[in-house]
């Protein structure tokens, strides 16, 4: 199963694909990176810049669903209303290319990956990497952060699977 994983930002999206392998239970990154939008540029193209570049993500990888960050709480209230524009963006792109869309809350990532809802950045980073095998030093924690997402949905699958 190819996962897109996707860390929703306005100036910063960060995306991976992650291929699970269920009955070996391992994970392969095929691609990651971030899409990093022109902050000089209006928002309407802003956001338009970021959906041309989702969609062809999904037509280059054609994933099998996507998880996404649902967004529950932001400590800055200036950036919640673009945060959740382009997360619409993005939403919008997978309903279109008929993609099934998975969304998962931080703190249900970091307890998926870590074993504690509460986890750094560190942490993640350091749990991802048990995880999969990073070749690239990925340097941006939005990239980081999808990697995590892709990877909580296969185990959350995982484990629906196992209680069946």
């Amino acid at each position: 199963m190819l996962i897109l994983g996707i860390d929703p930002g306005i100036g910063i999206t960060g995306y991976s694909f992650v291929e699970y392998d269920n009955a070996k239970d391992t994970f392969d990154l095929h691609s990651s990176g971030s899409i990093q939008t022109d902050k000089l540029a209006t928002h309407p193209k802003r956001l338009f810049e970021l959906k041309t570049d989702i969609d062809c993500l999904l037509k280059e990888y054609k994933p099998d669903c996507a998880s996404i960050e649902q967004l529950f709480f932001f400590k800055n209230q200036k950036t919640i209303i673009p945060v959740a524009q382009a997360r619409g963006v993005i939403l919008l792109a997978l309903e279109e290319h008929s993609i099934p869309i998975y969304e998962y809350t931080p703190l249900v990532v970091k307890q998926t990956i870590t074993g504690h809802g509460r986890a750094d950045k560190t942490q993640v980073k350091a749990m991802v990497k048990n995880y999969i095998n990073l070749d690239k030093n990925i340097k941006l924690d939005d990239t980081i952060d999808s990697v995590a997402l892709a990877i909580c949905h296969a185990q959350n699958q995982r484990f629906k699977e196992e209680i069946k």
